[in-house]
């Protein structure tokens, strides 16, 4: 059984053209949704999927219909072929119920497990550069080295309720605690008198 799937962006926009090629093309049943290819949640997509039975296609008229970027739609059609699910893209005539569909799809699957090596190269050059710089990688701390003094002083107060020293400083309790139990764990540096020569 060929089972369709159309999918437009916004309220603004019309299914007809997509409804009217997988007629074309023989769908039996259709599902459809309205939303962003971004969105992670789309409704008639996850309907289609939970729908096909071993032995259907799922047909959609593009390929960017499917998936929110190569690697979602890999993931799809990856996970349809493990079901024996076939998937037909019709305005980009792949289809991997046919062995150079299946030549198709393992192509793209090799182009992004190669993109993202490539990213990830880069992104551990581009951390190496910077360590050799000086610089340090990772999300800046939310409190400085004031304000976990005044939180250290504060807490030593039993009178002071864990929740106003949070509030005061804008953080939360895990915040809070974990940035003060990193201080502990961090051996203090000796002060040591600079030499006057």
């Amino acid at each position: 059984m060929l089972v369709g799937y159309a999918r437009v962006s916004t309220g603004d926009q019309h299914l007809d053209l997509q409804k009217d090629a997988l007629v074309k093309a023989g769908c039996e049943r259709m599902f459809t949704d309205v939303a962003s290819g971004a969105a992670a949640d789309r409704q008639g997509l996850l309907d289609a999927i939970q729908f096909l039975r071993p032995g259907d296609t799922l047909v959609a008229w593009k390929l960017d219909r499917i998936g929110r970027s190569v690697r979602h739609l890999i993931d799809v059609v990856t996970d349809l072929q493990k079901r024996n699910i076939g998937f037909r893209s019709l305005q980009e005539s792949i289809d991997t119920t046919t062995s150079g569909g299946k030549l198709v799809f393992h192509v793209f699957a090799a182009l992004a497990e190669m993109e993202r090596d490539v990213i990830r190269e880069r992104t551990m050059a581009g951390l190496a550069a910077a360590r050799a710089r000086g610089r340090k990688g990772g999300r800046p701390r939310k409190l400085s080295d004031k304000q976990i003094e005044m939180a250290t002083t504060l807490m030593q107060n039993t009178q002071t309720a864990v929740k106003d020293i949070c509030h005061t400083l804008g953080v939360s309790k895990a915040t809070l605690y974990r940035t003060l139990s990193q201080r502990r764990e961090k051996p203090e540096q000796p002060n040591v008198p600079k030499s006057v020569t």
